[in-house]
């Protein structure tokens, strides 16, 4: 089975992140740099996408020329700080469908708790994007994709912005055949089930509501 975790280093993406994640970043530039940074990763996220080969016509001819069905591929945002993620990533891939799974973290458990969920129809063949920027605990990534399955999505996939070994480990001991894309991997989880070193709560960041 695989566990597969993709490191994205890229050092755009390394950049970028390191501006985040610093303390004195302003909520105006928090939202623009996740924005660019959802764009960036959109880029390996689709790197293996498949492909298909139709005719077009060049000023000059006929060819055969391939793309990516983009209809087929849908962004699955975990509410709330997933729709963050999402307007970068439509940039690059705007004939994505979009799908929102609600889940709330109990306080008292950190165990996660659905309250909303809406995926476009046809799942069976769509290939499925997850965006959370925070795997922590890992608790609402397992139910997300719990939920998902029951779809039969053709594929799933997940992205993060920053995750810690037991967010991985909890993850793939549910979901060892989803590949995870981060591109940072902290040392851990402090009392409350934050990353750290990590950059906050990430929702709270992307929206001003800290």
């Amino acid at each position: 089975m695989s566990r597969e975790v993709h490191i994205i280093d890229h050092p755009l993406v390394q950049h970028k992140l390191t501006l985040m994640r610093r303390q004195d970043t302003s909520t105006k530039s928090f939202r623009e740099l996740v924005h660019e940074l959802s764009a960036l990763l959109a880029y390996e996220l689709t790197r293996d996408m498949p492909m298909q080969t139709i005719e077009i016509e060049t000023p000059l001819e006929t060819m055969s020329s391939r793309v990516i069905d983009g209809k087929k591929i849908v962004l699955a945002s975990i509410l709330r700080a997933g729709n963050g993620f999402l307007d970068g990533m439509l940039q690059i891939i705007p004939g994505a469908r979009v799908g929102h799974i609600g889940l709330y973290r109990d306080p008292a458990t950190l165990q996660a708790v659905e309250y909303y969920f809406k995926m476009p129809s046809g799942m069976e063949e769509r290939d499925v994007i997850v965006l959370d920027p925070m795997l922590a605990t890992g608790n609402s990534a397992v139910a997300a994709v719990d939920r998902l399955k029951q779809t039969n999505p053709r594929s799933i996939r997940f992205v993060c912005l920053v995750t810690c070994p037991q967010g991985l480990k909890t993850f793939h001991d549910a979901h060892p055949d989803v590949p995870v894309y981060t591109p940072a991997v902290d040392r851990g989880l402090n009392e409350h089930g934050y990353i750290v070193p990590g950059l906050g709560d990430a929702g709270d960041r992307i929206f001003g509501t800290k």
